[in-house]
């Protein structure tokens, strides 16, 4: 894993609400565009750069793309930071 592309993806807010959105479940492109008020476009962008930090996956089926959580990449970044167990302690 590249923790680079992870965090830049993770440093827009508009991206980290997109994840929000996919937590629940597979959501075409379509659908993710509608929760925001910005261009198709601008909304892809931020898809690509999700799927760039392997953050989310996407399935074409027919004439539409759907995304996802790449679940496994979300683990890997937890286990890397929960060596950081901040206790208070000196």
């Amino acid at each position: 894993m590249i923790f680079q592309n992870t965090f830049k993806a993770l440093s827009d807010p508009t991206r980290r609400e997109i994840l929000i959105i996919l937590k629940d479940g597979k959501k075409s492109a379509g659908d993710i565009a509608g929760k925001f008020e910005m261009t198709q476009a601008t909304v892809s962008h931020h898809l690509s750069i999700l799927k760039k930090a392997d953050l989310i996956t996407e399935e074409k089926k027919w004439k539409y793309v759907y995304y996802e959580l790449n679940v496994s990449v979300f683990e890997e970044v937890m286990m890397w930071l929960s060596q950081f167990n901040f206790k208070g302690e000196d």
